[in-house]
């Protein structure tokens, strides 16, 4: 089963950064270059749309069809972008492919939830997420070997491969059965108002002006603002309805999975300083900004291993930290000619950054899926995990634009603008674990003695919800 929650996550972070490395190789061959910087948004549109549907898809269908499901409309989507004579029709795929990547994604978290025990969560998630380290290095890898022979085709073929070994053990894997009243599924409005600011903010990543980028970024920001409004009101089917209680764990933990997702988003301009400023061939500087996500890797797995209350709050909340000092260490270290040594440091420090990421993250998920009041709001709070991760990474990339744009044209103070402004996001980050830790502990106060009492919230009725 662990084979294919990871296997799931994993084709998906390597689809997005095998294409990446491969699309200037297929614009070459099947033109579209107005199209170029669409291939990314309409792959990202789908997998929120698809990521919001995870848990009313989960009741209805069973776990084990939902997976023929998001690995069927992968599948179909990368034969499509595979047998593309034009740009019009490798997007139409690499929508059908953000569809299924996204149940994909929300799938990995859910899954942990229902089919795990409790303390493996943490382990699971950790095991999840860090298919995102093996997508950095195995994408680029594999696209890059595939475009430089002119044969950019066949590095979606393999990625066909690896999602049909997937498929094969889903029946061997997943249960079929199928549990819990199917929710109602969220507001084509709420949808709608999510869509709205992704695209804005992928808009924002196409031009060129840093005022106007910004200006889409605070109009993105109030577009998730009224549909989280939205969705409260319908009684939370896209975040759960505990998510609305400033007093639960689950907005401060929510809060912190998204400043962690946007932190991690500057690895995409870590390449460009590494070329700029420290002249490094351009394979070398694309695995330096795998360092990032290298680091996450390597700190999520020895702290899933944590137990005890106290230390995992100390080292949940020691994460966040981390990514301000390695982030911010690797901005104070730029120079407009970065010597060897410098460079080794500097790599060093994102490694850091990195690794603060991985160090708090299945800590802080772990939270969110045992931070419900109501049994039947773990799905849905599990599921929008990803969907929170996947649209802070678009606000992510958005803010480290802008922060670019604002250090003015010399590379350099452009580095250490955006190293040092997005490591700043750490301390808002152990800002929102301290609050969940607080939270969290008022829960078990409350849930020890409500179980005393025999007072202990029931599951919602459909009325009720």
């Amino acid at each position: 089963m662990a084979v294919v929650l990871a296997g799931g996550v994993g084709l998906y972070a390597t689809n997005v950064f095998l294409t990446t490395s491969l699309l200037p190789a297929a614009v070459d061959d099947i033109g579209g270059d107005r199209f170029y910087a669409w291939v990314t948004t309409v792959f990202l549109l789908a997998s929120v749309i698809s990521s919001t549907l995870v848990s009313w898809v989960l009741p209805r269908l069973g776990a084990r069809n939902t997976y023929f499901v998001a690995l069927g409309s992968f599948a179909l989507g990368t034969v499509v972008c595979a047998a593309a004579p034009a740009m019009e029709v490798l997007l139409t795929g690499r929508f059908v492919q953000g569809l299924g990547g996204g149940l994909l994604c929300g799938l990995g978290y859910a899954l942990i939830r229902s089919l795990l025990p409790e303390g493996l969560w943490s382990l699971g998630t950790a095991l999840v997420s860090g298919m995102w380290g093996v997508g950095t290095f195995l994408g680029p890898a594999v696209g890059g070997a595939f475009a430089q022979y002119g044969m950019w085709r066949g590095a979606m073929v393999a990625l066909l491969v690896a999602a049909a070994v997937v498929t094969m053990l889903v029946p061997l894997a997943v249960p079929a059965t199928r549990g819990g009243d199917v929710p109602p599924v969220a507001s084509p409005l709420t949808v709608g108002l999510l869509l709205s600011a992704v695209l804005l903010v992928s808009i924002g990543n196409i031009v060129g002006s840093a005022g106007v980028l910004a200006a889409l970024l605070l109009a993105a920001l109030l577009g998730l603002g009224l549909a989280f409004a939205h969705d409260k009101r319908r009684g939370g089917r896209i975040l759960p309805r505990s998510t609305f209680s400033l007093s639960s764990p689950l907005p401060w933990c929510y809060g912190a999975i998204a400043l962690l997702s946007i932190a991690s988003q500057i690895e995409a301009f870590i390449p460009l300083f590494g070329q700029r400023l420290a002249g490094l061939a351009p394979l070398v500087a694309g695995f330096a900004g795998a360092a990032i996500a290298l680091g996450w890797t390597l700190g999520e797995m020895p702290s899933a291993g944590v137990s005890g209350l106290r230390a995992k709050s100390r080292v949940a909340s020691a994460g966040p930290l981390l990514v301000t000092i390695g982030f911010v260490t690797a901005g104070l270290l730029v120079t407009e000619a970065m010597g060897s040594g410098v460079t080794v440091a500097w790599v060093a420090a994102l490694l850091v950054g990195g690794a603060g990421v991985g160090i708090a993250w299945p800590h802080v998920a772990t939270r969110v899926m045992g931070g419900v009041r109501f049994d039947d709001e773990g799905d849905t709070a599990a599921a929008a995990i990803n969907t929170v991760q996947l649209i802070s990474n678009a606000i992510g990339s958005a803010v480290a634009g802008v922060l670019v744009h604002l250090g003015g044209p010399a590379p350099v103070d452009q580095a250490r603008l955006a190293l040092c402004g997005i490591g700043l996001t750490g301390l808002l980050g152990a800002w929102c674990v301290w609050l969940g830790t607080s939270a969290w502990r008022r829960k078990g106060t409350f849930d020890s003695a409500a179980e005393a009492t025999g007072s202990r919230p029931k599951q919602a009725s459909p009325a009720e919800r």
